[in-house]
């Protein structure tokens, strides 16, 4: 047996032990299992730090994500809540004294005790006056300025003027003069309207501001409506006033004309092109009319001279482009009122009024505004649109005489 071992023994070959072979084994298998362990003690061992300098790094870095996360969740908690806190306020109406005892103070409470809260469209503010003479039965309606009006053009401003009238029988319309790039003019004029005490109490005056456009349609910012009934008659009243949304139950639109205007001093020479008109009323039965344009001229409040176009049929949006010349001195114009009337012409029946306007040395608001810019630019066509207003409110306050009688009938 001792024999057999020691042969055994010469005939093994040389190499590790069992126990060096298992060692081996094991690490090779540890390697092959952990490659990504490996990588990572690679690439911190490429980096130029010590081991304690890239572990701060690394946790500062993770540290910062997680405040920037926690950040980013606050702020839209936040947002969250400030919405739900904004929808409550603006939906929040306040009724102030509201005694419950009626359907009325239950559904509709007063105007003056509704919060609205930040869906109030501010238009501005307008200081008015409004003086009544008994002895005269005038009414004095004074516009004193305007104040943080509501920006209508691109630049972040408006040309207002201001619009009075009296309700319901608006027989007379004023205009104010019309002021640029301002949200705040002063105006300080005044209009005196004819009406008895009695009317006056069923009355209610209107005050329209508009923003001026020469070549489209004048925007309305605000107006002021008053129930004369409800004034203290026994001072005089001067008062600032928000401007309210306008109503759109009252006005009729007649529709708009556009025409130029050019004056001559050296060869005397006035020329009125009636160019459109736009929107007009419908007369006839088939919903459309038949228009045609009066130009007369007033010298001294007494009708002169008068032209008129060519009739357009079934339309309500009619182009002329027709020229009229007329002959007037640099002392007549001074004194010379132009008349613009769209009329619907009738072959069976008498032609029928269908708006109205007139410019010159009476004329008030945009009409002026439009005659003193033909005065002050001459050789030169000035063109504008001009919104119609009925016959019965021009010639209220045009008030125009019989006809200028011929030169060899004149007494002198």
């Amino acid at each position: 047996m001792s024999t057999n071992h020691s042969s055994l023994d010469h005939t093994l070959p040389p190499g590790p032990t069992p126990t060096s072979i298992l060692f081996t084994t094991l690490t090779h298998t540890n390697t092959t299992v952990n490659p990504a362990s490996n990588f990572f003690n690679n690439l911190l061992n490429k980096i130029p730090l010590p081991r304690w300098a890239i572990y701060t790094i690394f946790a500062v870095g993770v540290l910062l994500i997680l405040l920037c996360c926690m950040c980013i969740c606050i702020k839209c908690c936040c947002k969250g809540k400030k919405n739900k806190q904004r929808k409550k306020k603006d939906e929040k109406i306040n009724l102030k004294e509201v005694n419950g005892k009626t359907t009325t103070a239950l559904v509709q409470p007063d105007v003056m005790d509704v919060d609205y809260g930040s869906t109030k469209q501010q238009r501005g503010k307008l200081l008015y006056s409004l003086e009544y003479n008994a002895a005269q039965s005038e009414l004095i309606v004074g516009i004193k300025q305007a104040s943080n009006l509501k920006a209508m053009d691109l630049g972040g401003s408006s040309d207002p003027y201001v619009k009075v009238y009296i309700c319901p029988d608006k027989s007379k319309t004023c205009e104010t003069k019309v002021f640029r790039n301002t949200l705040s003019p002063v105006f300080n004029e005044h209009f005196n309207f004819q009406i008895s005490k009695s009317t006056l109490l069923k009355s209610t005056v209107v005050m329209k501001v508009f923003d001026f456009n020469r070549f489209s349609k004048h925007n309305i910012i605000g107006e002021l409506r008053l129930q004369l009934s409800n004034v203290d008659w026994n001072h005089v009243i001067e008062e600032w006033k928000d401007l309210a949304e306008p109503a759109k139950f009252e006005d009729e639109n007649l529709g708009e004309i556009c025409f130029s205007l050019r004056y001559v001093p050296t060869a005397s020479k006035l020329t009125v092109v009636i160019l459109e008109a736009k929107n007009l009323k419908r007369m006839d039965i088939g919903g459309t009319s038949d228009p045609y344009v009066k130009v007369q001229l007033a010298l001294d409040k007494r009708k002169w001279k008068k032209r008129k176009t060519s009739i357009k049929k079934k339309t309500l949006n009619p182009y002329y482009n027709e020229s009229f010349t007329f002959d007037v001195t640099f002392e007549q114009i001074q004194r010379v009122n132009v008349v613009i009337s769209v009329w619907d012409h009738d072959a069976m029946t008498r032609n029928d009024a269908m708006g109205k306007i007139f410019l010159g040395c009476d004329a008030t608001g945009n009409q002026l505004r439009h005659w003193a810019d033909m005065l002050s630019n001459p050789r030169r066509p000035v063109a504008q649109w001009h919104s119609l207003l009925s016959a019965q409110q021009v010639n209220s306050t045009l008030t125009l005489k019989n006809k200028i009688p011929l030169s060899s009938k004149l007494p002198f």
